[in-house]
């Protein structure tokens, strides 16, 4: 009898760990989304930064793939921040410019409900989806028609028309910001959101979940709490570099302007380790509750790093420039994804992807069926992340056609292999770069390599008619 007792318990043992592990298998992977507002490509200490303290996001990287060609679909926030929700290059929706910066040409002020955000195909199929931080896709005046949880979030903490915590509203509480409540006073806005993610992830772990932690920082204004930039202000003094070192001069317009090239600004250092804590505050918590096995987190930043102007607080060296321009500075960021079981652990990839592939991407990985007809710019990365494919697309196109605050002038840009083109749309001004041979994007090969440069901008001009793209007034298309 006892005997009997024994093996049916072994066999209902047996049996349930069969059952979990066909659960497992099935179950749908939870996705925590981490973009940084203004991080630049060599932000980070695996992308080289020898200043900078990132120990959590290095981790991640050994954890998964990292991009060393990842590319905001734009320079500037708001049109990044619409193509990872939307799938779409910004030029196709019309979002071209940060909202409430200066048009000419014009440009949507909000994002328009009629989308359909990756984040509401997943509260379709049964995610639980909250959104914390800088949302930046709609006005003053669309304030709560035009929020995120109008737009397939579950929880909407911080997010409003704002793309920065100024005027009255810094990183150190009170904020009096809509949809967050007011910490203790001095509490850090960085350190606020990551333990409200903390709070979401304890009480959700029983079904599937989209985090999309969306932090302010490191955008201006550049503060932090004092004992961490009081330990960058130590690095800084050790490293005595002089102004030569520090600065340098951008010549190729018609008023030459400083860039910073080498990183030792110890505020805006401090707020990149407070980013890295709350990654890493995140992560511990994954692992806590025990389901950081089910999880995919990405780590992306919406364009490149500030450094010709509004203090010019980083360094992007060697790619040139930074955000507001269409120089790889301005649009080549930090991209991380790990997937624990689907990903080799310290990938690193020199494939080319783009803001747009999160849709098709997260889709296929929560078991959807894709949506070319939405995500139409979108490309899943599955094949990439399988090993299975070398290449996920063959020309990838910019199209920032406004002033930006960082000196940069309206422009649109073209990428072919390892070739780039950029035209300058007020006066078409043509730039042709080897990228491959020439990251830094210092020899302008337009005059010699005229066919590649006129088969590029040919390629170019078919793609604004294809998605309508928008022009200052002052533009007139060259004809070659």
């Amino acid at each position: 009898m006892t005997f009997n007792f024994l093996n049916k318990l072994l066999i209902c043992f047996l049996f349930s760990a069969i059952q979990y592990s066909i659960y497992a298998q099935n179950k749908k992977p939870n996705i925590v989304f981490v973009l940084v507002d203004d991080l630049g490509w060599m932000d980070i200490g695996a992308n080289g930064s020898s200043f900078y303290e990132t120990p959590n996001i290095d981790q991640l990287a050994n954890e998964g793939i990292r991009f060393t060609q990842a590319y905001a679909a734009s320079p500037i926030c708001s049109p990044t921040r619409a193509s990872i929700l939307t799938g779409k290059n910004p030029a196709r929706i019309d979002l071209t410019q940060y909202i409430g910066g200066r048009g000419n040409p014009n440009y949507i002020r909000n994002l328009p409900l009629e989308e359909i955000l990756f984040p509401e195909l997943l509260n379709q199929a049964g995610y639980k989806t909250i959104f914390l931080g800088k949302w930046h896709l709609n006005n003053e005046a669309g304030e709560g028609t035009f929020w995120p949880d109008k737009q397939g979030f579950d929880i909407n903490i911080a997010g409003h028309f704002r793309g920065g915590l100024y005027i009255k509203n810094k990183y150190f509480s009170p904020w009096n910001i809509p949809n967050l409540e007011n910490g203790p006073d001095g509490e850090y806005m960085t350190d606020r959101l990551a333990n409200e993610a903390v709070k979401f992830i304890d009480n959700n772990t029983n079904n599937p979940f989209l985090l999309y932690l969306s932090l302010y920082t490191v955008h201006a204004p550049f503060q932090a709490p004092a004992k961490r930039v009081e330990k960058y202000k130590k690095k800084k003094e050790a490293l005595a570099l002089s102004e030569e070192q520090r600065f340098g001069t951008e010549n190729n317009q018609e008023k030459p302007f400083t860039f910073r090239k080498t990183q030792d600004h110890p505020t805006y250092a401090a707020m990149v380790e407070s980013m890295d804590m709350a990654v890493g505050k995140i992560l511990n918590k994954l692992k806590d509750k025990n389901i950081a096995d089910n999880t995919v987190v990405i780590f992306f930043s919406d364009n490149g790093g500030l450094s010709t102007s509004e203090g010019v607080p980083t360094a992007n060296t060697p790619l040139r420039t930074g955000k507001g321009w269409l120089y790889e500075g301005g649009i080549r960021v930090p991209a991380i994804i790990k997937w624990p079981g689907n990903i080799k652990p310290g990938t690193v990839s020199n494939n080319i992807i783009t803001s747009m592939d999160f849709y098709p991407t997260i889709l296929e990985m929560t078991g959807q069926p894709l949506r070319p007809d939405l995500h139409i710019d979108g490309k899943s990365m599955m094949p990439l992340l399988k090993n299975e494919s070398t290449k996920l697309h063959d020309v990838n196109y910019f199209h920032y056609p406004h002033q930006s605050n960082q000196k940069g002038g309206p422009s649109s840009a073209i990428r072919e292999g390892d070739y780039k083109l950029i035209v300058f749309l007020l006066d078409n001004r043509m730039e042709l770069y080897n990228l491959k041979n020439d990251i830094g994007e210092q020899n302008n090969l337009a005059d010699k390599l005229p066919e590649i440069r006129n088969r590029l901008y040919s390629k170019l001009v078919k793609w604004w008619d294809d998605v309508d793209a928008k022009f200052p007034k002052e533009h007139t298309r060259k004809q070659i």
